[in-house]
């Protein structure tokens, strides 16, 4: 498992739908995870859950009915990165690798997605490729925040309201697929579009607003 820490990262959750999530799952599936499973095991299984809803995306050019394969894969991905989290925090096997392993796939999968869905006839590419770069700016200043602080900083809106906004967009898609709900500047705008913009506004203030505060902190620190 490589080198675990000697002081376990405080985590901070603020979003009361994420707290409620974790405590469910650590329920009804954490004690049934066979004990001879590593924290790297179980987010390997989300990393497989979320490229398999990331090629459903990809297929959903077929018919958008692929995207019930990505809501699937979201649920296995969503649930994994919760409960890799519990098995190295309960059996003491957490580690730096095991961190940076958790982080980058999340990464990972997420861009890759938002990218997918902008490359459907259901989703614009322009909002997408605006999205995209979100969540990785975001896990890069949590990174930060581990490493000076020894801190997990969840921003307000965090990863289970991202999966909650993807399950949406594919429902969307595969309602109201590329109906033109208005236009602007002659562009059609879809339910999908629509959808991506709404999720961008306050993911984009949490994204600032994190780190604003990360700076502010190390200024602090450097006085």
């Amino acid at each position: 498992m490589g080198e675990t820490y000697k002081n376990p990262v405080k985590k901070l959750i603020p979003s009361k739908l994420e707290t409620g999530y974790q405590q469910l799952m650590y329920k009804l599936i954490g004690k049934h995870i066979p004990a001879s499973a590593t924290p790297n095991q179980v987010t390997a299984v989300g990393a497989l859950g979320g490229l398999f809803a990331i090629i459903c995306a990809f297929l959903a050019n077929i018919t958008p009915y692929f995207f019930i394969g990505t809501i699937l894969g979201l649920f296995v991905h969503m649930t994994a990165d919760v409960l890799d989290g519990y098995v190295a925090r309960t059996r003491g096997m957490s580690s730096r690798a095991g961190a940076y392993f958790d982080l980058i796939t999340d990464v990972l999968i997420s861009t890759f997605l938002i990218l997918a869905f902008g490359l459907t006839p259901y989703v614009h590419l322009a909002p997408a490729a605006f999205a995209a770069p979100l969540y990785g700016v975001m896990n890069v200043t949590m990174m930060n925040y581990i490493i000076y602080y020894n801190e997990f900083q969840f921003p307000r809106l965090g990863p289970i309201e991202a999966h909650i906004a993807y399950t949406v967009l594919c429902i969307l898609a595969m309602i109201f697929r590329t109906k033109v709900i208005f236009s602007i500047f002659g562009i059609g705008v879809m339910a999908g579009d629509i959808l991506m913009v709404i999720g961008m506004v306050p993911m984009y203030y949490e994204m600032v607003r994190m780190a604003i505060a990360l700076f502010r902190r190390l200024k602090e620190f450097e006085k």
